[in-house]
């Protein structure tokens, strides 16, 4: 019987997994090239939304996290998310309205809603399957394979509905939430007999536990380390602009860039299957290593080939650094963090710190593209990511920590 529940959360968590991407893909994997052909931006422009999503998806991130691990394995959060997935395609053709009437209004209006909705969102989402996950039988990465079928199925299709109409994306999105919403419904693991207290027992989150994240030095070490490789969340913004200028028409350069990105993430779906595997046997920490130089190598390359071809295949590179650099940072929090803080210590030492660079970074490198070219711009990113994870290789720790070296909390190992 503890089988079949554990085979049920799985497949559900994974179709919310796979729905939640949907929603996301259909109405943002193609946002920078709406913004700049469908609204008229400029990459400066396009910049500053980005930088405003991100700083929304800040503020949704140190709440969330804290909310959910206050919450267990209860699903208000996920209710509220469900909501916004549902109204995402009204509240992106609202998006385009007032960018059309006032740049400023829109892109504060947006951003909140993209960055509290999808930037925020998923990590609760993912942060609520792993901790599912570490009480079951299945592994985080196997679920959150599903996502990525979800943005690679919507992405195929995202370019071709684009050329015809974009507000069929938005359409799509909105289904989607609907969807979502029929899932979360069928979720049940929130029981008396519950396997979230075997492991807390009676203990509760206090924000005097969140806190006390912030005086170890183990915590910062790590956030040094993602503010290095959540750059490849600015080198993707904009990369669709990029990458459709190497077509002779912008509509064929559309359709050929939704045909990639669903290529890379059915790349990027068998390489969270195969993660798991490759982490147990290499170590969390090794993992973030050869994640944060896989990510260093693709934007370094994108900086030095030309030509569509070659661009495609160092845009293939995100589908086995994403994979392991996700397992690996739920493994690594599990080995060095009080287990009970696991939401927070995704969202805000993970999702929070790349919205914090995303929020800096982003309208700088929308002035780089515009004053020196796409190309030169990921040489530069490409040589932050490199110099912070080759410091990290000294940061990081090596081996699973001793108790007393843990929160002093009952559930820390």
């Amino acid at each position: 019987m503890m089988k079949k529940h554990h085979s049920r959360s799985y497949s559900l968590l994974s179709a919310l997994l796979f729905f939640f991407f949907v929603s996301w893909s259909s109405s943002g994997s193609l946002l920078s090239i709406w913004l700049h052909q469908e609204v008229g931006l400029k990459a400066m422009d396009t910049g500053i939304i980005f930088s405003v999503m991100s700083v929304s998806a800040l503020c949704a991130q140190v709440f969330y996290g804290f909310i959910q691990d206050r919450l267990g394995l209860r699903k208000n959060l996920l209710w509220y998310i469900t909501a916004l997935l549902f109204l995402s395609g009204p509240a992106y053709l609202l998006f385009g309205y007032l960018l059309s009437i006032n740049i400023l209004l829109g892109s504060i209006f947006g951003g909140v809603f993209v960055g509290m909705t999808f930037n925020g969102g998923i990590g609760v989402l993912e942060s609520y399957t792993e901790r599912v996950a570490r009480q079951s039988t299945f592994e985080f990465g196997r679920a959150r394979m599903w996502g990525s079928l979800g943005w690679a199925v919507a992405t195929f299709f995202a370019g071709i509905l684009f050329n015809i109409n974009p507000k069929l994306n938005f359409l799509v999105a909105s289904c989607s939430g609907l969807v979502f919403f029929g899932l979360l419904a069928r979720l049940k693991v929130n029981t008396p007999a519950s396997l979230e207290k075997l492991e807390l027992g009676m203990a509760k989150v206090t924000l005097e536990d969140a806190l006390r994240l912030l005086t170890l030095s183990r915590f910062w070490k790590l956030v040094f380390f993602v503010v290095g490789t959540c750059i490849y969340g600015v080198y993707d913004q904009q990369f669709p602009v990029y990458f459709a200028s190497q077509f002779a028409t912008l509509h064929q350069g559309n359709a050929m860039f939704g045909y990639l990105n669903s290529f890379q993430v059915f790349l990027e779906a068998a390489g969270m299957f195969c993660a798991p595997w490759l982490v147990n046997r290499v170590g969390a920490k090794n993992g973030l290593i050869f994640a944060g130089m896989t990510m260093a190598l693709r934007m370094i390359a994108s900086g030095l080939v030309e030509g569509p071809l070659l661009i495609s295949i160092t845009k293939l590179l995100h589908a086995v650094e994403l994979p392991v650099l996700l397992v690996s940072i739920f493994k690594y929090n599990s080995l060095n963090f009080d287990k009970r803080l696991s939401s927070t210590l995704y969202l805000v030492g993970f999702a929070c710190t790349s919205s914090v660079i995303a929020t800096v970074l982003s309208p700088l490198a929308g002035y780089s593209y515009e004053k020196y070219g796409f190309a030169q711009s990921y040489l530069i990113m490409g040589l932050m990511v490199f110099s912070t994870t080759f410091i990290s290789i000294f940061l990081l720790r090596s081996n699973k920590p001793s108790p007393e070296d843990l929160l002093s909390q009952p559930s820390a190992v």
